[in-house]
């Protein structure tokens, strides 16, 4: 995994130029953009839902890597699938059967990825690791931007590492600082929102995250 990819959370954009925005992480050399979803249960912040998806997809060519901070997310699968997503990521504490989900995500010819909170141990993924195309290991408690990233969280992603082959990625408390940290853990793919919407220099911002400081 010698390829880092940054990944900037539109969740940290400005959202009344959204547009102009994604494009200009898109210039900038962003990998992926990342698209944080919440619905006020399993977090207690509300977002964005799929009409926000169909909208960042006519923006950008960049794959849309959707992350479902939701109960249920069985049920939402084909209106993220039908926005325009990419990836989809589910919470693995928010379901009952996550091979099912698996299933439907990569039965639109989607990739399929598994997300754990800080303290969720990666034994809850077994059983699903082989299915998945990628993990995303939190760094901070899911339902807020703006998070200090927690570094007891760094084990986790060595120890997976060590077990699983493809895209690991990481989402919060991720500046030039600690974007080395993970990198060094084994993380591929860095999700940061306010290190880069909240930069004046995007292209430099998104560098710093890609060399780690």
């Amino acid at each position: 995994m010698n390829k880092i990819s940054i990944a900037p959370s539109i969740l940290s954009a400005d959202f009344g130029i959204l547009k102009e925005e994604i494009r200009a992480v898109e210039t900038a050399g962003a990998d992926l953009i990342h698209v944080d979803v919440m619905d006020g249960h399993f977090v207690p912040s509300i977002t964005i839902g799929p009409l926000v998806v169909k909208g960042a997809r006519k923006a950008t060519k960049l794959p849309l890597d959707v992350h479902l901070m939701i109960s249920e997310p069985e049920k939402y699968i084909d209106d993220f699938a039908k926005a325009g997503s990419d990836i989809i990521t589910f919470h693995i504490e928010s379901c009952n059967d996550p091979k099912a989900i698996i299933a439907k995500i990569k039965s639109f010819g989607l990739k399929a990825g598994a997300s754990i909170k800080p303290r969720t141990d990666i034994k809850a993924l077994d059983g699903i690791l082989g299915d998945l195309d990628m993990v995303l290991v939190m760094t901070v408690e899911p339902g807020f931007a703006g998070q200090s990233f927690i570094k007891e969280a760094l084990p986790k992603i060595r120890n997976l590492r060590k077990i699983y082959k493809k895209d690991i990625e990481v989402d919060g408390g991720i500046n030039k600082d600690t974007s080395k940290l993970a990198i060094e853990a084994g993380a591929n793919i860095l999700v940061a929102g306010t290190s880069v919407f909240g930069a004046d220099d995007y292209k430099k911002a998104i560098d710093d995250l890609r060399i780690g400081g």
